[in-house]
């Protein structure tokens, strides 16, 4: 089982269509609402004594009952982005419930019920807003006409709020749940009669609303993957193949038995070479009745691995040669111009090159999961930000069908795109079948590091030439990386075009020739996505170049990104490109890359730093921007240089143009985390392997940012926009790291050009 990457989706894939299908048992009838292509299903579920009709479920989504409890479904995974939050307040603000009395309840994976739950790739709220309004508005739409029928006024005379219909005319108003009998005796209104909101008359959207589990989360009481508990659960640990691709060829468990609490020793077979996206990696598991007792055992293990092909393997090695094969002429993704005939009347070549590790993505809460399997069927709780696939992963695994597996979906303690990948979840229900007992799964911090779907290391290499007038007329870009795909199929030795089109073919600037190639590079590690995905590693290099030219031809390196950027208009680079353009599995047409709005930010957040103001010799500003995720972002840095010497950031300022801010509150904590997430790439964590071995082993030796060391104040400014909203969760990233390595150069004087760098 393949996924389709959130971020390389057609069109069609991620077609609202799909979210709407309801499929409960007293399912009565089902219509289309033509706008948007949405479907809702309006079912009537009535569960009263004696056939009492109590509760009013128009959707999937939203159920109203007698008492008038509004109940909504959150369908995506929350893992401190605020989803769990912002999708069910859209339909609240929608419907005029009273958001301090809703209840909001965690969906199952179930792709009936409720399309696409994949909560990757930063476009929930994007492919989910206007859906969730229309779910709000139709069920709004009824309550309204019921009151108005009731009162005989007419329906336009009534509004809602606070979980009421009110008629200001007489001051009647009444419960929506004592509007229930009478709802479901109407008809679905047409898609023509539902009338949205205007966007002023919202109370929540646009608004700074906090996470709906705050209280619970701070209080000890939220639920994440290891917080399951069931009666009589044992507790698993897995000694892993400390190679991928290594297979188990004896094991001596005698020693692990005796200890204390260990009851049974299984093997997990694993997928080999290719390692695949959703399969366990080969291990022996240890269960016992306690964690302490399982990894104790797991270390009295005596196994003798053969670990494969690529036990030679030498990350820095592998650098090495991919650098040095940038020098050679590559596969041509993107042409503009005649490159060769231009850069033969250059007076100036600025050639430089770009070197990042491997990343990890240690998250702070270890995969865990639990599962519980009986009866031929499989019940499962786990962290996970894809329920479906991790539920058709289970089934696939245990040999049943899809339809017998539960997938419950708890809290995560953070995923940037690792818990979207299933394997840890399947380990739990291989082993559950295995010992009959409900399992949990327990993956350490050393787990998390040697056995990750890493953010592939990279090398680029852009050669930018200017003419006797200091204008850049030509940019060559070499970008070499394992590919996402390669996990999976190792015969992909390029990046495919999705992941070109994260940064790099996207190069938006008015070049009148331009060159981007590939080169091959071997997968010898599983690969993943990352936050940004390779928006990380090709912003880095195009932003940190584009500072080394504006300062060769003598301009601010802000005006010269303006200058560069050209007149406002729509930019499309399909008919440059030697392959597709994903733009994030959007059309080009209604999400065009607009220069004007990316100039914007860069002049807002110009202004808001304060850029150009003389901060005298101990501090710094550096410049970048970047476009991900169809959202627009421009960051500056500062840094400032101590007493004892030492370099800090004192202040970042990010502009943000992400369309309608659907919860300003959400949008501020994801850049601020963001920030503090991008420092540690940018200047601590790289994973390095020796002997096909992870060198890394806890947060001693793979670092993230500490609070000495993380930037001091965090500034977001949302630019006011009534275009589509769209990402906020990868865009953050991109731009931290060169806006601070432009900064430190012009504090220092020296440029970096290889991650992470000192400061």
């Amino acid at each position: 089982m393949r996924p389709t990457f959130p971020f390389f989706k057609p069109k069609e894939e991620t077609d609202s269509s799909k979210i709407f299908k309801p499929s409960r048992r007293d399912f009565l009838k089902l219509s289309a609402l033509a706008s948007g292509g949405v479907f809702l299903g309006i079912s009537f579920q009535c569960s009263g004594p004696k056939g009492e009709d109590r509760i009013f479920a128009p959707n999937a989504y939203l159920s109203i009952d007698k008492n008038n409890l509004i109940t909504l479904i959150a369908h995506r995974s929350e893992m401190g982005t605020g989803i769990r939050t912002s999708l069910p307040m859209i339909i609240a603000d929608e419907l005029g419930a009273d958001w301090s009395k809703v209840k909001i309840v965690q969906a199952d994976g179930d792709e009936d019920k409720y399309g696409d739950q994949n909560t990757d790739g930063s476009y929930s709220v994007r492919m989910f807003y206007e859906p969730m309004r229309r779910a709000g508005a139709t069920a709004r739409h009824m309550l309204l006409m019921a009151a108005s029928q009731k009162w005989k006024v007419a329906m336009d005379e009534c509004h809602t709020e606070n979980g009421k219909v009110h008629h200001p005319d007489s001051g009647k108003s009444i419960n929506f749940g004592d509007l229930i009998s009478d709802v479901q005796k109407m008809e679905i209104p047409r898609s023509e009669d539902v009338i949205l909101k205007p966007f002023g008359d919202y109370k929540l959207i646009g608004k700074d609303i906090p996470i709906y589990d705050v209280k619970d989360i701070a209080t000890g009481k939220a639920v994440f993957g290891a917080d399951v508990d069931l009666d009589n659960i044992k507790i698993a640990v897995v000694s892993r193949s400390p190679v991928v691709g290594g297979k188990v060829v004896s094991v001596n468990d005698s020693a692990a038995l005796a200890v204390n609490g260990v009851e049974k020793i299984v093997k997990i077979e694993g997928a080999g070479l290719p390692a695949g996206l959703d399969q366990p990696l080969e291990g022996i598991a240890v269960i016992a009745t306690n964690t302490w007792a399982a990894i104790k055992g797991r270390k009295a293990l005596e196994i003798e691995w053969d670990l494969g092909e690529n036990q030679g393997y030498d990350s820095a090695d592998q650098l090495k040669e991919m650098l040095e094969s940038t020098k050679n002429s590559g596969k041509v993704r993107r042409e503009r111009g005649q490159i060769e005939e231009a850069t033969k009347s250059t007076t100036t070549n600025i050639e430089r090159t770009y070197e990042l590790p491997y990343y990890a993505h240690a998250t702070i809460e270890p995969p865990a999961a639990v599962a519980h399997f009986t009866n031929g069927k499989c019940e499962v709780w786990a962290p996970t930000q894809h329920p479906q696939w991790a539920r058709g992963a289970v089934a696939s695994a245990l040999g049943i069908e899809v339809a017998d597996v539960t997938m419950h979906v708890t809290l995560l303690g953070g995923g940037f795109g690792r818990k979207s990948k299933p394997d840890f979840v399947v380990e739990a229900a291989i082993l559950s079948k295995e010992t009959g007992s409900p399992v949990r799964v327990q993956w350490t911090r050393e787990d998390d590091l040697h056995h990750d779907f890493y953010h592939a290391h990279s090398a680029q290499r852009i050669k930018a030439s200017l003419d006797s007038s200091k204008k850049l007329i030509a940019w060559n870009h070499h970008t070499v990386f394992p590919a996402i795909g390669a996990t999976s199929n190792p015969a992909e030795v390029h990046p495919s075009d999705g992941e070109l089109g994260l940064g790099c073919v996207d190069f938006p600037y008015d070049v009148p020739n331009i060159r981007i190639e590939t080169h091959e590079s071997k997968a010898h590690t599983r690969i993943g996505w990352l936050r940004s995905v390779s928006n990380i590693h090709h912003s880095y290099a195009i932003n940190c170049m584009m500072d080394e030219i504006a300062e060769a031809r003598g301009i601010d390196p802000v005006n010269h990104a303006l200058e560069m950027l050209g007149e406002d208009r729509n930019l499309s680079f399909k008919e440059e490109l030697d392959g597709d353009f994903s733009n994030y599995g959007e059309s080009i047409e209604e999400y065009p890359w607009e220069t004007g709005r990316m100039k914007a930010v860069i002049q807002r957040v110009a202004q808001e730093a304060g850029w150009g103001q003389n901060l005298g010799g101990n501090k710094a500003m550096g410049f970048a921007c970047q476009k991900s995720f169809l959202t627009y972002v421009a960051c500056i840095v500062v840094v400032e240089k101590g007493g004892d010497g030492k370099i800090k950031v004192s202040d970042v300022h990010y502009s943000v143009d992400c369309g309608i801010a659907v919860n300003t509150d959400r949008i501020r904590s994801q850049f601020e985390g963001g920030a503090q997430f991008a420092h540690g790439l940018a200047t601590s964590s790289a994973i390095t392997f020796k002997n096909g071995v992870v060198e890394q082993h806890n947060f001693d030796s793979y670092l993230i940012a500490r609070m000495p060391e993380a930037p001091k104040r965090i500034h977001v400014h949302i630019v006011e926009s009534m275009e589509k909203p769209t990402g906020v969760g990868e865009p953050p990233v991109p731009p931290y790291a060169p806006a601070s390595a432009n900064a430190v150069y012009k504090l220092t004087g020296k440029r970096h050009y290889k991650l992470p760098f000192s400061i």
